[in-house]
């Protein structure tokens, strides 16, 4: 937890003000204010938890925020790849109507000249590796066609992804499924300690060192729970607890600001705890 987003918090103050005022001066109603209090703390919680999952991207990181259907995502034009990949999983949005295309494609939201291409990880020994995955955009044609932009791809192993990640993908609808909004984000880990490595001819595409992901969940039942993970970017066959680690592990090693619009005390609890899987 670094910065904190108070409009909300500051007009939520004054409404509640303005609302006590009229009332003192026998403006409105005793039932007017029970229903005023009522449709405002849904209107406020609602407010509160749209766009939780977007993180605070850290100091001074080249970025270019992009926004898509079903996700937004923060690319590194100096690395390539993306700096995070935020988005929700609902139960709704769990509707298969449409199948994986498999059609890995430019981003047109770039200059055709910079957009990285299928072409640039084929040869490289690295899978195109979703951070945003096809499973989780079956609902709807176009979020399927985006999630396949390769702003949304990084170099990764493939046992990895495969793998371990590939289970993290399935945790994470299975908690959807149980009715939760499961808020998301993810991204490449870049460790300043080992020699960069990079892949593509027409572009340098980053090596990610390894990959980080956060995961929040249960705000609407009032029993939320927040997880991290870190993974190396090389097989990993280890049960998923292994990898798990609390989101204030992943925002020292990220810089990046989680969960940023939740009040601070709930932030601060949410953050330093490592929650049972």
């Amino acid at each position: 937890m670094k910065k904190k987003r108070t409009g909300n918090k500051r007009l939520s103050i004054l409404l509640i003000a303005v609302v006590a005022i009229a009332y003192y001066l026998g403006l409105i109603p005793s039932e007017w204010v029970s229903h005023i209090s009522t449709s405002f703390a849904q209107s406020n919680t609602l407010q509160v938890y749209e766009g939780v999952e977007i993180p605070i991207t850290s100091k001074d990181t080249p970025e270019q925020l992009l926004q898509k259907m079903n996700y937004t995502v923060s690319f590194n034009p100096r690395t390539n790849i993306p700096n995070w990949v935020a988005w929700t999983i609902s139960e709704e949005e769990l509707i298969e109507r449409e199948s994986r295309t498999n059609n890995f494609l430019p981003d047109p939201a770039l200059p055709d000249h910079l957009a990285v291409t299928t072409q640039d990880y084929t040869g490289s020994g690295y899978d195109r590796g979703h951070m945003c995955p096809a499973a989780d955009n079956k609902f709807h044609w176009r979020a399927m066609d985006e999630c396949f932009y390769m702003t949304n791809i990084c170099p990764q192993n493939h046992n990895l992804n495969a793998g371990v990640w590939s289970s993290l993908e399935h945790q994470c609808r299975e908690w959807a499924e149980k009715g939760h909004t499961v808020h998301v984000a993810c991204g490449p880990i870049l460790d300043s300690h080992c020699k960069a490595q990079y892949i593509g001819d027409r572009h340098k595409v980053r090596v990610p060192d390894g990959f980080f992901k956060v995961v929040l969940y249960g705000l609407e039942s009032n029993q939320p729970k927040a997880f991290g993970f870190i993974f190396e970017n090389k097989s990993g066959k280890k049960p998923l607890i292994h990898y798990a680690r609390t989101v204030d592990e992943i925002e020292a090693l990220t810089g990046h600001d989680f969960f940023a619009s939740l009040d601070d005390i709930l932030e601060q609890r949410l953050e330093a705890t490592k929650y049972d899987l």
